[in-house]
């Protein structure tokens, strides 16, 4: 006989019932926990941030026109997803809704990668994201100082490029402006011995 706690498929209480602390997501109809990011991931995402907030969030150097928020919380169906960043066009999502999650699938996501996450975000979640549309998609690796883009072709993710160290780029969708790399790593000790490894998954059934 199969243990009910095992075959239960989690719901939305069970994200409410996480611990504070702790990132709580559903995939696949089960409950994933994980710990805040730390210190170079979370260097990197307010980095990000920083310099596409000012021309596309605020219009400021930039043309404006999109809404970037940080760890909002996805709901699409079943599934709940936390991504490190997500952008919508404003003609899709002007404001962000009265609510404590969003259902409108982003324009843009980055998930920022570290050691414990990048075998989930790769194999899991990207997918996930194609499914409901998401038209772009960046994954940044703080310690190899990588950004790998992604735009959604045909149900699946095409890989544009990889980006790395002090390349200056137009990185699709915020061609608009030239992306300068090293801001990203500005605030991110060089990679040591200790340094995680980069990991290895296939993209098939992006």
């Amino acid at each position: 006989m199969s243990d009910p706690a095992k075959t239960r498929r989690a719901t939305y209480q069970d994200v409410i019932d996480s611990p504070e602390h702790m990132v709580a997501e559903i995939i696949g109809g089960e409950l994933r926990l994980s710990n805040r990011p730390g210190g170079p991931p979370t260097a990197v995402v307010s980095a990000l941030n920083d310099e596409l907030g000012p021309p596309f969030k605020r219009g400021r150097g930039g043309p404006g026109g999109w809404l970037i928020l940080f760890e909002p919380e996805l709901h699409f169906g079943e599934e709940i997803i936390v991504p490190d960043l997500a952008g919508w066009r404003r003609e899709r999502l002007p404001l962000v809704p009265d609510a404590a999650f969003i259902t409108v699938p982003p324009d843009w996501v980055c998930e920022v990668l570290s050691k414990s996450t990048e075998k989930t975000d790769r194999a899991e979640k990207m997918p996930l994201y194609a499914s409901v549309g998401v038209s772009y998609a960046w994954l940044v690796h703080p310690r190899l100082r990588t950004l790998e883009a992604f735009r959604l072709h045909e149900g699946k993710w095409l890989a544009l490029a990889v980006y790395k160290d002090t390349d200056r780029a137009r990185i699709e969708p915020f061609d608009a402006i030239e992306l300068d790399l090293t801001m990203l790593w500005a605030d991110v000790p060089l990679p040591t011995k200790a340094s995680e490894s980069p990991g290895h998954y296939e993209f098939e059934g992006y």
